[in-house]
Protein backbone atom coordinates (compact mmCIF):
# COMPACT_ATOMS: atom_id res chain seq x y z
CA UNK A 1 0.00 0.00 0.00
CA UNK A 2 1.26 3.46 -1.11
CA UNK A 3 0.79 5.17 2.23
CA UNK A 4 2.08 8.23 1.07
CA UNK A 5 -0.15 8.93 -2.27
CA UNK A 6 -3.46 7.90 0.27
CA UNK A 7 -2.82 10.68 2.73
CA UNK A 8 -3.29 14.26 2.80
CA UNK A 9 -0.63 16.87 1.45
CA UNK A 10 1.72 16.74 4.87
CA UNK A 11 1.23 19.58 6.92
CA UNK A 12 3.98 22.90 6.52
CA UNK A 13 4.78 21.79 10.67
CA UNK A 14 6.39 18.56 9.86
CA UNK A 15 9.71 19.89 11.20
CA UNK A 16 7.86 20.96 15.02
CA UNK A 17 6.08 18.11 14.80
CA UNK A 18 8.94 15.99 14.54
CA UNK A 19 10.94 17.64 17.11
CA UNK A 20 8.20 17.63 19.27
CA UNK A 21 8.19 13.62 18.53
CA UNK A 22 11.84 13.31 19.19
CA UNK A 23 10.91 15.12 22.62
CA UNK A 24 8.24 13.45 23.89
CA UNK A 25 6.83 16.28 24.52
CA UNK A 26 3.33 15.64 26.61
CA UNK A 27 1.99 18.94 25.34
CA UNK A 28 1.57 17.45 22.11
CA UNK A 29 0.15 14.43 23.18
CA UNK A 30 -3.44 13.99 21.29
CA UNK A 31 -2.84 17.18 19.26
CA UNK A 32 -1.47 15.34 16.98
CA UNK A 33 -0.04 11.52 15.85
CA UNK A 34 2.31 10.15 13.74
CA UNK A 35 1.88 7.68 11.19
CA UNK A 36 5.22 5.92 10.11
CA UNK A 37 5.35 4.51 6.86
CA UNK A 38 7.84 2.02 7.14
CA UNK A 39 5.50 0.08 9.61
CA UNK A 40 2.24 1.02 8.72
CA UNK A 41 1.62 1.70 12.56
CA UNK A 42 0.41 5.62 13.90
CA UNK A 43 1.54 7.07 17.73
CA UNK A 44 1.20 9.22 20.38
CA UNK A 45 3.43 11.71 20.30
CA UNK A 46 4.82 10.50 23.26
CA UNK A 47 5.00 7.17 22.45
CA UNK A 48 8.36 5.63 24.25
CA UNK A 49 9.42 2.88 21.05
CA UNK A 50 12.66 3.77 18.57
CA UNK A 51 12.30 7.46 17.07
CA UNK A 52 11.44 6.77 13.51
CA UNK A 53 13.09 8.70 10.73
CA UNK A 54 11.44 12.13 9.73
CA UNK A 55 11.03 10.96 6.12
CA UNK A 56 9.14 7.90 7.33
CA UNK A 57 6.69 10.13 9.22
CA UNK A 58 3.43 11.56 8.68
CA UNK A 59 1.53 13.41 11.28
CA UNK A 60 -2.24 13.79 11.32
CA UNK A 61 -5.13 15.84 13.60
CA UNK A 62 -6.43 13.29 14.94
CA UNK A 63 -6.78 9.09 14.67
CA UNK A 64 -9.37 8.68 12.48
CA UNK A 65 -7.23 10.72 9.70
CA UNK A 66 -4.27 8.46 10.83
CA UNK A 67 -6.96 5.46 10.22
CA UNK A 68 -8.36 6.48 6.99
CA UNK A 69 -4.72 6.44 5.10
CA UNK A 70 -4.43 3.06 6.34
CA UNK A 71 -2.28 3.17 9.70
CA UNK A 72 -2.97 0.65 12.32
CA UNK A 73 -3.08 2.18 16.27
CA UNK A 74 0.62 1.06 18.49
CA UNK A 75 -0.74 -1.75 20.88
CA UNK A 76 2.22 0.29 23.01
CA UNK A 77 1.10 3.68 23.43
CA UNK A 78 -2.08 3.24 22.49
CA UNK A 79 -3.97 6.14 20.93
CA UNK A 80 -7.42 5.91 22.02
CA UNK A 81 -5.86 6.65 25.37
CA UNK A 82 -4.83 10.07 24.30
CA UNK A 83 -6.22 13.85 25.81
CA UNK A 84 -8.63 15.15 23.99
CA UNK A 85 -8.52 18.90 21.98
CA UNK A 86 -10.22 21.80 23.56
CA UNK A 87 -13.31 23.33 21.79
CA UNK A 88 -11.65 26.72 21.41
CA UNK A 89 -8.60 25.57 19.27
CA UNK A 90 -10.82 23.64 16.55
CA UNK A 91 -11.25 25.56 13.74
CA UNK A 92 -15.35 25.61 13.23
CA UNK A 93 -17.23 24.91 16.36
CA UNK A 94 -19.82 23.13 15.00
CA UNK A 95 -17.13 20.53 13.71
CA UNK A 96 -15.60 20.13 17.21
CA UNK A 97 -19.41 19.45 18.95
CA UNK A 98 -20.38 16.74 16.27
CA UNK A 99 -17.20 15.48 17.39
CA UNK A 100 -17.87 15.44 20.80
CA UNK A 101 -21.11 13.71 20.30
CA UNK A 102 -19.76 11.18 18.24
CA UNK A 103 -17.12 10.24 21.30
CA UNK A 104 -20.19 10.26 23.59
CA UNK A 105 -21.64 7.89 21.93
CA UNK A 106 -24.78 10.28 20.66
CA UNK A 107 -24.47 9.36 17.37
CA UNK A 108 -25.92 5.87 17.50
CA UNK A 109 -28.99 7.28 18.95
CA UNK A 110 -30.31 9.20 15.59
CA UNK A 111 -27.68 8.81 12.96
CA UNK A 112 -25.91 11.54 11.61
CA UNK A 113 -29.00 13.30 9.91
CA UNK A 114 -30.07 13.30 14.00
CA UNK A 115 -26.73 14.16 14.98
CA UNK A 116 -26.59 17.42 12.18
CA UNK A 117 -30.67 18.08 13.17
CA UNK A 118 -29.32 18.76 16.66
CA UNK A 119 -26.30 21.35 15.48
CA UNK A 120 -29.02 22.75 13.59
CA UNK A 121 -27.64 22.28 10.40
CA UNK A 122 -28.02 19.97 7.32
CA UNK A 123 -26.08 16.79 7.26
CA UNK A 124 -24.76 17.57 4.08
CA UNK A 125 -23.51 20.82 5.69
CA UNK A 126 -22.05 18.29 8.99
CA UNK A 127 -20.41 16.36 6.28
CA UNK A 128 -18.70 19.30 4.24
CA UNK A 129 -17.51 21.58 7.85
CA UNK A 130 -16.29 18.16 9.25
CA UNK A 131 -14.63 17.09 6.42
CA UNK A 132 -12.92 20.71 6.33
CA UNK A 133 -11.64 20.39 10.04
CA UNK A 134 -10.72 16.94 10.79
CA UNK A 135 -9.91 15.85 7.46
CA UNK A 136 -12.30 12.40 7.24
CA UNK A 137 -15.97 12.45 6.83
CA UNK A 138 -18.19 11.98 10.23
CA UNK A 139 -18.88 8.31 9.02
CA UNK A 140 -15.07 7.76 9.28
CA UNK A 141 -14.79 9.24 12.57
CA UNK A 142 -17.71 7.50 13.87
CA UNK A 143 -15.70 3.65 12.91
CA UNK A 144 -12.62 4.83 14.28
CA UNK A 145 -14.05 5.93 17.82
CA UNK A 146 -16.30 2.76 18.06
CA UNK A 147 -13.14 0.48 17.28
CA UNK A 148 -11.12 2.50 19.63
CA UNK A 149 -13.67 2.42 22.23
CA UNK A 150 -13.87 -1.77 21.32
CA UNK A 151 -9.83 -1.99 21.17
CA UNK A 152 -10.00 -0.25 24.87
CA UNK A 153 -12.34 -2.63 26.20
CA UNK A 154 -10.86 -5.67 24.97
CA UNK A 155 -7.54 -4.33 26.66
CA UNK A 156 -8.68 -3.23 30.19
CA UNK A 157 -11.73 -5.31 30.43
CA UNK A 158 -12.68 -9.07 31.13
CA UNK A 159 -15.74 -7.93 28.77
CA UNK A 160 -16.93 -11.04 26.37
CA UNK A 161 -16.50 -10.19 22.97
CA UNK A 162 -19.97 -10.22 21.88
CA UNK A 163 -20.49 -7.23 25.16
CA UNK A 164 -17.32 -5.09 23.97
CA UNK A 165 -19.09 -5.05 20.09
CA UNK A 166 -22.34 -4.07 21.63
CA UNK A 167 -20.68 -1.58 24.06
CA UNK A 168 -18.90 -0.48 21.45
CA UNK A 169 -21.68 0.94 19.36
CA UNK A 170 -21.70 -2.43 16.77
CA UNK A 171 -25.26 -4.02 15.73
CA UNK A 172 -23.32 -6.99 14.79
CA UNK A 173 -20.86 -9.04 15.82
CA UNK A 174 -19.93 -10.21 12.71
CA UNK A 175 -19.77 -6.68 11.31
CA UNK A 176 -17.02 -5.90 14.54
CA UNK A 177 -15.12 -8.81 13.68
CA UNK A 178 -14.89 -7.68 10.02
CA UNK A 179 -13.95 -4.75 10.43
CA UNK A 180 -11.47 -5.09 13.64
CA UNK A 181 -9.18 -7.56 11.45
CA UNK A 182 -9.67 -5.42 8.17
CA UNK A 183 -8.38 -2.48 10.29
CA UNK A 184 -5.82 -3.51 12.61
CA UNK A 185 -4.63 -6.35 10.98
CA UNK A 186 -5.92 -8.89 14.38
CA UNK A 187 -8.90 -10.51 15.52
CA UNK A 188 -10.67 -8.88 18.90
CA UNK A 189 -9.49 -12.76 20.44
CA UNK A 190 -6.14 -12.14 19.25
CA UNK A 191 -5.93 -8.47 20.63
CA UNK A 192 -7.79 -9.49 23.96
CA UNK A 193 -4.49 -12.64 24.13
CA UNK A 194 -1.61 -9.56 23.57
CA UNK A 195 -3.36 -7.68 25.89
CA UNK A 196 -3.57 -9.55 28.98
CA UNK A 197 -6.82 -8.22 29.82
CA UNK A 198 -8.19 -8.14 33.85
CA UNK A 199 -10.20 -10.22 35.63
CA UNK A 200 -13.55 -9.53 36.24
CA UNK A 201 -14.14 -6.86 39.36
CA UNK A 202 -16.33 -5.02 41.26
CA UNK A 203 -16.08 -2.25 38.35
CA UNK A 204 -14.64 -1.42 34.85
CA UNK A 205 -11.24 0.31 34.97
CA UNK A 206 -9.94 2.76 32.87
CA UNK A 207 -7.17 5.61 32.69
CA UNK A 208 -7.94 9.17 30.96
CA UNK A 209 -4.93 10.64 30.16
CA UNK A 210 -4.17 14.54 30.43
CA UNK A 211 -1.71 16.94 29.98
CA UNK A 212 0.88 18.26 32.81
CA UNK A 213 0.78 19.86 34.75
CA UNK A 214 -2.67 18.92 36.30
CA UNK A 215 -4.13 20.09 39.75
CA UNK A 216 -5.57 17.48 41.29
CA UNK A 217 -5.85 18.39 44.89
CA UNK A 218 -7.37 21.65 44.05
CA UNK A 219 -9.72 20.29 41.46
CA UNK A 220 -10.69 17.44 44.61
CA UNK A 221 -11.19 20.47 47.00
CA UNK A 222 -13.32 22.09 44.45
CA UNK A 223 -15.84 19.48 43.83
CA UNK A 224 -15.33 18.42 47.87
CA UNK A 225 -16.68 21.73 48.74
CA UNK A 226 -19.95 21.34 46.46
CA UNK A 227 -20.90 17.82 46.75
CA UNK A 228 -25.00 17.20 46.68
CA UNK A 229 -25.66 15.19 49.50
CA UNK A 230 -26.74 11.27 48.22
CA UNK A 231 -25.43 11.98 45.02
CA UNK A 232 -21.72 12.69 45.22
CA UNK A 233 -18.85 12.46 47.67
CA UNK A 234 -15.26 13.01 48.04
CA UNK A 235 -13.32 10.46 50.42
CA UNK A 236 -9.56 10.70 50.74
CA UNK A 237 -8.67 11.32 47.38
CA UNK A 238 -11.12 10.16 45.23
CA UNK A 239 -14.14 11.90 43.61
CA UNK A 240 -17.37 9.18 43.64
CA UNK A 241 -20.99 9.70 41.94
CA UNK A 242 -23.82 8.50 41.05
CA UNK A 243 -24.38 8.22 37.09
CA UNK A 244 -28.09 8.26 35.21
CA UNK A 245 -27.80 8.00 31.41
CA UNK A 246 -31.08 8.25 28.78
CA UNK A 247 -30.02 6.58 25.07
CA UNK A 248 -32.23 5.01 23.03
CA UNK A 249 -34.56 5.26 24.95
CA UNK A 250 -33.51 3.46 27.91
CA UNK A 251 -32.39 4.47 31.39
CA UNK A 252 -29.04 3.20 32.29
CA UNK A 253 -28.09 4.05 36.16
CA UNK A 254 -24.82 3.20 38.03
CA UNK A 255 -21.87 5.03 39.67
CA UNK A 256 -18.55 5.94 39.15
CA UNK A 257 -14.90 6.61 41.31
CA UNK A 258 -12.15 8.56 40.63
CA UNK A 259 -8.80 8.91 41.61
CA UNK A 260 -5.03 9.76 39.93
CA UNK A 261 -3.48 7.53 38.44
CA UNK A 262 -0.42 6.33 40.27
CA UNK A 263 2.48 6.89 38.22
CA UNK A 264 0.70 8.20 34.90
CA UNK A 265 -0.42 11.56 33.45
CA UNK A 266 -4.08 10.27 33.74
CA UNK A 267 -7.01 9.50 35.93
CA UNK A 268 -8.12 6.69 37.07
CA UNK A 269 -12.00 5.63 36.78
CA UNK A 270 -14.04 2.71 37.61
CA UNK A 271 -16.78 2.31 36.28
CA UNK A 272 -19.95 -0.06 37.60
CA UNK A 273 -20.99 -2.52 35.16
CA UNK A 274 -24.37 -1.85 34.96
CA UNK A 275 -23.33 1.20 32.83
CA UNK A 276 -21.37 -0.42 30.02
CA UNK A 277 -23.64 -0.51 27.41
CA UNK A 278 -23.10 3.90 27.95
CA UNK A 279 -19.37 3.87 28.11
CA UNK A 280 -18.88 6.32 25.66
CA UNK A 281 -20.73 8.71 27.51
CA UNK A 282 -19.86 8.03 30.95
CA UNK A 283 -16.62 8.66 29.91
CA UNK A 284 -16.96 11.63 27.65
CA UNK A 285 -18.25 13.11 31.32
CA UNK A 286 -15.41 12.12 33.32
CA UNK A 287 -13.47 14.37 30.62
CA UNK A 288 -15.78 17.34 31.19
CA UNK A 289 -15.64 16.65 35.33
CA UNK A 290 -12.08 16.95 34.99
CA UNK A 291 -11.54 19.26 32.06
CA UNK A 292 -9.24 16.77 30.77
CA UNK A 293 -9.09 18.21 27.41
CA UNK A 294 -7.38 21.18 28.58
CA UNK A 295 -3.91 22.47 27.44
CA UNK A 296 -2.34 24.09 30.48
CA UNK A 297 0.44 25.81 28.80
CA UNK A 298 -1.95 27.66 26.03
CA UNK A 299 -3.95 28.94 28.77
CA UNK A 300 -0.81 30.03 30.91
CA UNK A 301 0.82 31.70 27.82
CA UNK A 302 -2.52 34.33 28.20
CA UNK A 303 -3.35 34.09 31.61
CA UNK A 304 0.46 35.03 32.84
CA UNK A 305 1.25 36.02 36.34
CA UNK A 306 -2.20 35.40 37.56
CA UNK A 307 -1.74 31.10 36.54
CA UNK A 308 1.82 31.03 37.52
CA UNK A 309 1.74 29.77 40.83
CA UNK A 310 -1.08 26.77 39.66
CA UNK A 311 -0.43 25.93 36.41
CA UNK A 312 -2.56 22.82 36.60
CA UNK A 313 -5.47 24.60 37.63
CA UNK A 314 -9.05 22.97 35.42
CA UNK A 315 -11.71 24.43 35.21
CA UNK A 316 -14.70 21.54 36.92
CA UNK A 317 -17.32 20.66 34.70
CA UNK A 318 -20.18 18.73 34.83
CA UNK A 319 -21.33 15.44 34.33
CA UNK A 320 -25.10 16.60 33.47
CA UNK A 321 -26.42 19.44 32.11
CA UNK A 322 -29.73 19.96 33.70
CA UNK A 323 -27.80 19.08 37.30
CA UNK A 324 -25.22 21.72 37.23
CA UNK A 325 -28.26 24.54 36.16
CA UNK A 326 -30.37 23.32 38.93
CA UNK A 327 -27.23 23.74 41.36
CA UNK A 328 -26.41 27.29 39.76
CA UNK A 329 -29.58 28.07 40.61
CA UNK A 330 -30.03 27.27 43.76
CA UNK A 331 -26.83 29.07 44.82
CA UNK A 332 -28.04 32.45 43.64
CA UNK A 333 -26.87 34.82 46.28
CA UNK A 334 -26.68 32.05 49.29
CA UNK A 335 -23.20 30.84 50.67
CA UNK A 336 -21.75 27.29 49.43
CA UNK A 337 -23.31 25.59 52.69
CA UNK A 338 -26.97 27.12 52.50
CA UNK A 339 -26.74 25.94 48.35
CA UNK A 340 -25.81 22.36 48.98
CA UNK A 341 -27.67 21.97 52.01
CA UNK A 342 -30.83 23.31 50.11
CA UNK A 343 -29.44 20.50 46.85
CA UNK A 344 -29.78 17.80 49.46
CA UNK A 345 -33.06 18.07 50.26
CA UNK A 346 -34.11 18.71 46.27
CA UNK A 347 -32.73 15.39 45.54
CA UNK A 348 -34.22 13.48 48.65
CA UNK A 349 -37.48 14.88 47.43
CA UNK A 350 -37.45 14.13 43.74
CA UNK A 351 -34.05 12.01 42.95
CA UNK A 352 -34.70 8.29 42.51
CA UNK A 353 -32.73 5.85 44.56
CA UNK A 354 -29.87 3.28 43.70
CA UNK A 355 -27.66 0.96 45.26
CA UNK A 356 -24.26 1.71 45.31
CA UNK A 357 -21.10 0.56 47.10
CA UNK A 358 -20.65 3.82 48.84
CA UNK A 359 -22.81 4.37 51.86
CA UNK A 360 -23.11 8.39 50.74
CA UNK A 361 -23.92 7.87 47.67
CA UNK A 362 -27.75 6.28 47.24
CA UNK A 363 -29.71 8.37 45.03
CA UNK A 364 -29.10 10.51 41.63
CA UNK A 365 -30.01 13.48 40.62
CA UNK A 366 -33.72 13.85 39.17
CA UNK A 367 -34.36 13.98 35.71
CA UNK A 368 -36.02 17.33 33.79
CA UNK A 369 -38.99 15.09 32.82
CA UNK A 370 -39.85 14.52 36.64
CA UNK A 371 -39.09 18.18 38.20
CA UNK A 372 -41.62 19.18 35.04
CA UNK A 373 -44.14 17.27 36.21
CA UNK A 374 -43.51 19.02 39.69
CA UNK A 375 -45.94 21.60 41.18
CA UNK A 376 -44.15 25.21 42.63
CA UNK A 377 -45.79 24.02 46.34
CA UNK A 378 -43.59 20.62 45.97
CA UNK A 379 -40.55 22.36 45.08
CA UNK A 380 -41.16 25.85 47.44
CA UNK A 381 -41.65 23.80 49.87
CA UNK A 382 -38.17 22.63 50.21
CA UNK A 383 -37.28 25.84 51.36
CA UNK A 384 -36.58 27.42 47.81
CA UNK A 385 -37.82 31.03 47.08
CA UNK A 386 -40.34 31.38 44.07
CA UNK A 387 -38.06 33.18 41.76
CA UNK A 388 -35.67 30.07 42.04
CA UNK A 389 -38.56 27.95 41.95
CA UNK A 390 -39.92 29.20 38.60
CA UNK A 391 -36.32 29.57 37.13
CA UNK A 392 -35.99 25.32 37.98
CA UNK A 393 -39.37 25.16 36.26
CA UNK A 394 -38.54 26.95 33.26
CA UNK A 395 -35.51 24.99 32.80
CA UNK A 396 -36.54 21.43 33.45
CA UNK A 397 -39.65 22.66 31.09
CA UNK A 398 -37.36 23.59 28.19
CA UNK A 399 -35.15 20.92 28.35
CA UNK A 400 -37.73 18.24 28.56
CA UNK A 401 -39.54 19.39 25.46
CA UNK A 402 -36.43 19.09 23.84
CA UNK A 403 -36.19 22.85 23.50
CA UNK A 404 -33.22 23.83 25.32
CA UNK A 405 -29.86 22.18 24.85
CA UNK A 406 -27.14 22.08 28.05
CA UNK A 407 -24.88 19.39 26.62
CA UNK A 408 -21.00 20.38 26.25
CA UNK A 409 -21.26 20.54 22.37
CA UNK A 410 -24.21 22.93 22.28
CA UNK A 411 -24.11 26.10 20.25
CA UNK A 412 -23.06 28.48 23.40
CA UNK A 413 -24.21 31.96 22.02
CA UNK A 414 -27.52 30.27 21.28
CA UNK A 415 -27.49 28.70 24.72
CA UNK A 416 -26.80 31.85 26.56
CA UNK A 417 -29.71 33.98 25.38
CA UNK A 418 -32.25 31.12 25.63
CA UNK A 419 -31.46 30.60 29.51
CA UNK A 420 -31.24 34.61 29.82
CA UNK A 421 -34.75 34.58 28.75
CA UNK A 422 -36.22 32.19 31.21
CA UNK A 423 -37.23 33.54 34.45
CA UNK A 424 -35.08 34.17 37.32
CA UNK A 425 -31.67 33.42 35.26
CA UNK A 426 -29.58 36.41 34.83
CA UNK A 427 -26.10 36.87 33.20
CA UNK A 428 -24.72 35.42 35.90
CA UNK A 429 -26.37 32.25 36.22
CA UNK A 430 -26.09 32.14 32.56
CA UNK A 431 -22.57 32.24 32.59
CA UNK A 432 -21.92 30.12 35.31
CA UNK A 433 -23.40 27.37 33.27
CA UNK A 434 -21.51 27.93 30.56
CA UNK A 435 -18.58 27.62 32.21
CA UNK A 436 -19.29 24.34 34.30
CA UNK A 437 -22.29 22.60 31.68
CA UNK A 438 -21.41 24.17 28.49
CA UNK A 439 -17.74 23.78 28.70
CA UNK A 440 -16.94 27.07 27.62
CA UNK A 441 -13.75 27.94 28.60
CA UNK A 442 -14.01 31.74 28.14
CA UNK A 443 -17.02 31.78 30.57
CA UNK A 444 -16.93 35.20 32.23
CA UNK A 445 -19.98 35.58 35.10
CA UNK A 446 -20.00 39.02 34.89
CA UNK A 447 -21.00 41.15 38.13
CA UNK A 448 -20.05 38.15 40.65
CA UNK A 449 -18.74 40.12 43.84
CA UNK A 450 -16.07 37.66 44.45
CA UNK A 451 -14.18 38.33 41.39
CA UNK A 452 -14.53 42.05 41.72
CA UNK A 453 -12.90 41.88 45.08
CA UNK A 454 -10.16 39.67 43.89
CA UNK A 455 -9.43 42.37 41.08
CA UNK A 456 -9.37 44.91 43.37
CA UNK A 457 -11.73 46.82 41.09
CA UNK A 458 -14.21 48.93 41.60
CA UNK A 459 -17.72 48.33 39.83
CA UNK A 460 -18.44 44.70 37.32
CA UNK A 461 -17.50 47.25 34.19
CA UNK A 462 -14.02 47.70 35.26
CA UNK A 463 -14.08 43.80 36.08
CA UNK A 464 -15.31 43.10 32.59
CA UNK A 465 -12.89 45.40 30.96
CA UNK A 466 -9.78 44.32 33.20
CA UNK A 467 -11.27 40.21 32.31
CA UNK A 468 -10.68 41.59 28.39
CA UNK A 469 -7.10 40.55 28.30
CA UNK A 470 -7.49 36.84 29.22
CA UNK A 471 -9.63 35.88 26.50
CA UNK A 472 -10.55 33.21 25.27
CA UNK A 473 -9.47 31.76 28.47
CA UNK A 474 -11.96 33.98 31.00
CA UNK A 475 -13.26 30.53 32.45
CA UNK A 476 -9.47 29.61 33.67
CA UNK A 477 -9.33 33.15 35.40
CA UNK A 478 -12.50 33.02 36.98
CA UNK A 479 -11.46 29.86 38.65
CA UNK A 480 -7.56 31.54 38.98
CA UNK A 481 -9.18 34.25 40.55
CA UNK A 482 -11.67 32.78 43.32
CA UNK A 483 -8.57 30.54 44.40
CA UNK A 484 -6.88 33.39 45.40
CA UNK A 485 -9.27 34.88 47.91
CA UNK A 486 -9.04 33.60 51.66
CA UNK A 487 -12.76 32.31 51.62
CA UNK A 488 -13.79 29.70 49.17
CA UNK A 489 -15.30 30.02 46.18
CA UNK A 490 -18.94 31.79 45.59
CA UNK A 491 -21.54 29.16 45.30
CA UNK A 492 -22.72 27.33 42.34
CA UNK A 493 -24.95 30.32 40.85
CA UNK A 494 -24.61 32.89 43.48
CA UNK A 495 -22.25 35.36 44.81
CA UNK A 496 -20.52 34.99 47.66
Amino acid sequence: MNRRAQTPREPAEHGAHYAALVARDSRFDGRFYVGVTSTGIYCRPVCRVRTPKAANCLFFANAAAAEAAGFRPCLRCRPELAPGQAGIDSASRLAWAAAQRIEAGQVDEAGLEGLAARLGITDRHLRRIFADTFGVTPVAYVQTQRLLMAKRLLADTALPVTEVALAAGFGSLRRFNTLFQSHYGLTPSDLRRASAAPAPGEGLRFELAFRPPFDWIRLLAFLAGRCVAGVEEVAGDSYRRSVRIEQGGTTHLGWLSLTLAEGRDAVAVTVSPSLVRVLPAVLAGVRRVCDLACEPDAVARVLGPLAADAPGLRVPGSFDGFEMSVRAVLGQQVTVKAAHTIAGRFVAAFGDEIDTPFAAIRRVFPTPRRIAEASIEEIASLGIVRQRTNAILALANEIAAGRLDLGPAADVTATLAQLEALPGIGRWTAQYIALRALAWPDAWPSGDVALIKSLGAATAREADAMAEAWRPWRGYATLHLWRRLSEPAPAEGGKA
